[in-house]
């Protein structure tokens, strides 16, 4: 099994509040992770999710490699993913989210749906702090669209 390398925190350091930066440190990541890392299809939503998180923590050869390991898929079809992902700034997706996406297919995406506190990888990771200020605008935005209707 590989090591994922880690991308160097170039914030500074905060205080200890539960959360990692290490996507082993998610249980529904390690999960994924080791999905990819054996070659498991984890379907469509569940390259998606790990592409949607994981671009936070991993270097981008690293994480194509791992996309690019899915059956039906390669270096080429797994780098659109991750581009599209980086050029809209997609913000990782909120657990209701990965549960609707996992409806949709076969592969497990959330290893323990049932628990309310799993699959919430805002609880489990540390994001990048502009992670965090891309949310709150979406928040204020959607808060001032919703007032002005």
């Amino acid at each position: 099994m590989s090591q994922t390398r880690q991308k160097q925190a170039s914030a500074p350091a905060r205080a200890d509040d539960g959360r990692s930066e290490n996507l082993r440190d998610s249980p529904m990541m390690a999960h994924l992770l080791d999905a990819l890392e054996a070659g498991t299809d984890v379907g469509h939503y569940g390259r998606l999710t790990f592409a949607m998180i994981a671009r936070h923590f991993l270097d981008e050869d690293e994480l194509v490699r791992l996309l690019a390991n899915q059956p039906d898929q390669d270096e080429a079809k797994a780098q659109p993913m991750l581009l599209q992902g980086k050029g809209r700034d997609y913000s990782p997706p909120k657990r209701e989210r990965i549960l609707e996406w996992q409806k949709q297919q076969d592969f497990p995406i959330c290893p323990n749906p049932d628990d309310p506190n799993s699959c919430n990888v805002y609880r489990e990771l540390r994001f990048p702090d502009g992670t965090y200020d891309h949310i709150q605008e979406f928040w204020e935005e959607k808060a001032e669209a919703e007032g002005a209707g």
